[in-house]
């Protein structure tokens, strides 16, 4: 049997469910604000998207792929042989470089006809494709302290530490994290 009474306690509000213009406008207006906040902070402080301009990070990094960089890590670790790093250009701080860490401050340095020798000991570069190669030599070196040697992948027209010198750790400001443009290169930066 079925009763038109309510059960005690339970009111129907019929307007609780009717959107109001202004409490949907100020509900929008603050997930905005919110959303706006988070992604200032992310960019700011977290993740920085970019885009590489030039092919002097092949095969990894083609020319006008987008990627974020990972601004805070070198807060809380150390940079490190093989990172993939983003710093200001060291003659013109307008312009960002994008390089891979060679040698670390105090490493001993020296390249022998592409042949990169760090501390006396071959290092051994996967990704330098052998088409990408090239002959020059750099003289046997001290990486000064709080300076990093960066070098692009694609050796034969990259410029690099060999041409501007070693990098101060103060011009380093983020870590290559992850490519998410064009879609098919998508992928974790190593």
């Amino acid at each position: 049997m079925q009763s038109d009474e309510q059960e005690p306690g339970l009111v129907e509000d019929q307007n609780r469910f009717e959107p109001s213009g202004k409490g949907n406008l100020r509900s929008w207006l603050r997930d905005l604000v919110i959303s706006i906040a988070v992604s200032a902070f992310i960019i700011i402080f977290l993740y920085q998207p970019v885009r590489v301009e030039g092919t002097s990070m092949l095969p990894m990094l083609k020319d006008q792929d987008r990627l974020f960089i990972n601004k805070m890590v070198y807060r809380v670790e150390d940079i490190h042989r093989g990172d993939v790093v983003v710093f200001l250009y060291p003659h013109d701080h307008s312009k960002s470089y994008i390089k891979r860490v060679i040698a670390l401050p105090g490493d001993d340095l020296r390249i022998d006809h592409g042949e990169v020798y760090v501390n006396h000991k071959h290092v051994v570069e996967n990704y330098v494709p052998p088409r990408f190669e090239d002959e020059r030599s750099q003289a046997e070196m001290i990486v000064p302290p709080h300076e990093y040697f960066v070098m692009g992948d694609h050796r034969s027209i990259s410029s690099d530490s060999r041409d501007f010198g070693p990098v101060e750790r103060n011009l380093i400001y983020g870590k290559a994290a992850f490519v998410y443009w064009p879609v098919a290169q998508a992928g974790v930066v190593r």
